[in-house]
C-alpha cells in the first residue's frame, strides 16, 4: 500500500495493470489500456506480450503511444509483421489471450460502441470508429474493459454496435458460433465488474477505497447489479503509483518536445 493520495484514473489504470498475468499475449488499445498493458510489463509482468494493431509484437514503449503507428512501438518490438498477418495469424489464429478494449458507449453486456452518438445517418457525435475492434472482441480468448464511469457513457442500450460483447446475455454468443468467452472483466474509476456466469450481466465484484454503491449508481445507466460479497480494491503501491506517474512524465515531455530528466537510460 503506497502513502500516497492517489486519483480515480490511476486506481482504475493499476486495477487493470493487476489483472494482467506474465505470460498473457496481449493486444492492446490506445489509451487507458495502453498505459495498464504498460504499468502491468514494468511492474509485475515483464514478460508479456503486447501487440499493437499495426503489427508490432513484443513491443516495449519507454513512452505512451500516441496511436497505434506511433513509431515508438516499432522501435522497441521484437519484431513488426504486416497488418494481414497480424489479424489473420495472430488474432484469428487464437494467439491472443487479452484483448484489452476501452469504450464509448457500454451496456450491461459488455457490447461497445465506438462509432456514432445518436442516430447513425444523423449522429450528434461521430466516433473514430471500430478500427480492429471488432475482431478483437470476437478472436481474443477473452476480453477486458476499461472506461470511466458517466450515465452517457454507461447507457441501457448502446446507439450502435462497433464490437460484440455478450449480445442480449446468457448464450447469445455461443448461438451465434463465437467460441471466445468475450468480455470477463471491467474495471472502471470506481469499480471492478465480472459479468455473471450464466447472465453475463456484468455485476460489481469490487469497490475501490471510498467509493460507495450510490456512487457507482449514480455513474451508470443501468441497474447495477451488486455481488454479493464484495471486496474493496487493494490501493496502489508505491512501485505501481510511481511506475504509473514516470510513465505519464515522460510520455507528457516526449509528446511535449521537451527534456525529460527521468527517462530511462
Amino acid at each position: 500500500m503506497s502513502d500516497k493520495a492517489f486519483t480515480p484514473d490511476e486506481m482504475m489504470t493499476i486495477a487493470a495493470a493487476r489483472a494482467l498475468k506474465n505470460d498473457d499475449v496481449c493486444f492492446v488499445g490506445i489509451g487507458a489500456p495502453s498505459a495498464a498493458c504498460n504499468v502491468a510489463r514494468l511492474t509485475h509482468a515483464p514478460d508479456i506480450t503486447l501487440i499493437y494493431e499495426s503489427g508490432t509484437i513484443g513491443t516495449a514503449p519507454d513512452v505512451l503511444p500516441l496511436s497505434i503507428g506511433d513509431g515508438e512501438l516499432c522501435d522497441t518490438a521484437v519484431t513488426t509483421v504486416g497488418v494481414p498477418e497480424m489479424f489473420r495469424y495472430w488474432l484469428q489464429g487464437g494467439r491472443i489471450t487479452i484483448g484489452f478494449l476501452g469504450a464509448a458507449q457500454l451496456d450491461r453486456f459488455g457490447n461497445i460502441n465506438t462509432t456514432v452518438i445518436g442516430d447513425y445517418a444523423h449522429p450528434k457525435t461521430r466516433l473514430p470508429g471500430g478500427g480492429g475492434a471488432p475482431e478483437i472482441a470476437g478472436s481474443s480468448r477473452e476480453i477486458f474493459i476499461t472506461m470511466k464511469q458517466s450515465l452517457r457513457g454507461m447507457v441501457d442500450k448502446i446507439d450502435f454496435f462497433t464490437s460484440f460483447g455478450h449480445g442480449e446475455g446468457g448464450d447469445h454468443r455461443q448461438r451465434l458460433g463465437i467460441d471466445t468467452k468475450g468480455p470477463t472483466l471491467l474495471i472502471t474509476d470506481l469499480a471492478i465488474w465480472r459479468p455473471d456466469p450464466e447472465t453475463k450481466e456484468f455485476t460489481v465484484v469490487s469497490l475501490h477505497p471510498g467509493v460507495s454503491k450510490d456512487d457507482v449508481q449514480q455513474t451508470c445507466g443501468w441497474t447495477v447489479r451488486f455481488a454479493e460479497h464484495m471486496e474493496e480494491t487493494p490501493p496502489p503501491t508505491d512501485l505501481e503509483l510511481t511506475t504509473l506517474r514516470d510513465l505519464k512524465a515522460r510520455t507528457k515531455a516526449a509528446h511535449e518536445g521537451q527534456p525529460d530528466s527521468g527517462k530511462a537510460a
